[in-house]
């Protein structure tokens, strides 16, 4: 099990940060589109307990894969922590299937894109949401370091989001 920790950030130009992360040696990794199938009981218990049950149909310029993800509820923290396990899953229509007859029915869908970068020990993702904008996410092994590649791209100034994607398109929705 696995503890995700990262910084988002609502940014205006992600064109902006590109050159950024470019003149500071930051290795570009790969173009991402995501479709984010987002599930829940008929009693929304994830959404009540800041839990979620994601399937994600990832695709790059070579290779379509699906992760199957639970994340746990976030940590009281400055940085956004959460309890996550992923599993790589094959056929959306199966595991989409296998999710209902598990009692969960889909809820939400999200499509996003996302530039992924690596600098130093961070990934850093920057995602465009048709619905509410563009965000940076700066995941890491620990705050030092997500602050340190939050600084190093002048963004510490910047109010860290601690909802989830699908938090913000419900709340806009709403």
């Amino acid at each position: 099990m696995n503890t995700e920790i990262e910084a988002k950030l609502k940014v205006n130009s992600l064109e902006k940060l590109e050159r950024q992360l470019s003149s500071l040696g930051a290795e570009f990794v790969e173009y991402q589109h995501h479709l984010d199938y987002y599930f829940d009981d008929d009693n929304s218990t994830f959404e009540k307990n800041d839990k979620c049950l994601r399937l994600r149909q990832q695709s790059t310029a070579n290779v379509k894969q699906l992760f199957l993800t639970y994340k746990g509820p976030k940590e009281k923290d400055n940085f956004k922590k959460r309890l996550e396990i992923e599993i790589k899953v094959t056929g959306l229509k199966s595991t989409e299937n296998l999710l209902t007859v598990l009692g969960y029915k889909k809820e939400l869908v999200i499509e996003k894109s996302r530039n992924l970068w690596r600098l130093g020990h961070c990934l850093i993702a920057l995602d465009s949401l048709p619905a509410i904008g563009s965000f940076v996410e700066i995941e890491g092994p620990g705050d030092l370091e997500i602050a340190e590649v939050q600084k190093k791209l002048g963004l510490e100034n910047l109010q860290h989001i601690l909802q989830s994607y699908a938090e913000l398109i419900t709340e806009k929705t709403c």
